[in-house]
């Protein structure tokens, strides 16, 4: 789960994880889609509450359960089991399966379309901004967000995008998140550059070209002289650091 102070880009742990392999069951005896309805949004609401138990969540909740096709035609079940399709997730829009799981010849397998919003802290641009451009502290305001709105972790601290480029053209009133910035090349392509290979007691280094250019942090590869590729980790030094 996110903590309130976190110094790092973050997402909050999308809901209902540990449901994934448990489903819950319940009896619709009389099978009526608005019976169904309600069974999906039941056990959505409860999935939620399970996993915000005792938990000191920094967002603001809001669940929107759909309806059923009206033109379902289902047959007669005494016992329906609702759970989430393997690879979803209780974020953003998504779905919940229901079905029979106690049939006769006809069984049955439906979906209810469900969208999570989960409003906190983030960071609007407050202009546009073109590929590769560093922005700086006026580049984005302070708003609440909806974190679930895409799978790419909100930036929630300054230092997270202040002095990072864009990864592609932004426009204004976007929210920033992880993919649409990367630290700021501390050398550009084909550039000569030191490598490092540290081992117990000793430093080997070398040297070569740069195959793209590469902030800190970033993985590179390198081309050696002798032709070779070799990857390796930009330092705060700018060398390339590389794993024995």
């Amino acid at each position: 789960m996110l903590e309130p102070h976190r110094p790092r880009p973050c997402l909050l742990r999308p809901f209902a994880l540990a449901l994934l392999g448990a489903a819950c069951t319940g009896v619709a005896a009389q099978n009526s889609l608005p019976a169904l309805n309600a069974l999906g949004e039941q056990w959505v609401q409860n999935a939620i509450a399970q996993e915000d138990g005792g938990q000191s969540l920094p967002l603001r909740l809001e669940v929107q359960v759909g309806k059923l096709d009206p033109r379902l035609q289902l047959a007669p079940c005494n016992q329906v089991e609702t759970y989430l399709p393997a690879g979803s997730k209780l974020w953003g829009r998504t779905r919940i399966g229901l079905r029979c799981t106690e049939h006769g010849a006809r069984p049955w397998n439906v979906f209810l379309p469900v969208t999570v919003q989960a409003w906190g802290p983030g960071w609007v641009l407050a202009t546009n901004v073109n590929s590769g451009e560093t922005l700086d502290a006026s580049s984005a305001t302070q708003a609440e967000v909806d974190w679930a709105a895409d799978l790419s972790p909100i930036l929630v601290q300054p230092g997270d995008w202040v002095g990072q480029t864009a990864t592609r053209n932004l426009m204004a009133r976007q929210v920033l998140r992880q993919s649409m910035v990367r630290p700021a090349a501390v050398f550009q392509k084909g550039a000569t550059v030191r490598l490092l290979s540290k081992g117990t007691g000793f430093i080997v280094t070398a040297s070569g070209k740069a195959v793209t250019g590469a902030g800190i942090g970033e993985t590179v590869k390198v081309r050696m002289d002798n032709g070779q590729l070799v990857s390796g980790t930009v330092n705060a030094q700018g060398d390339v650091e590389v794993g024995p």
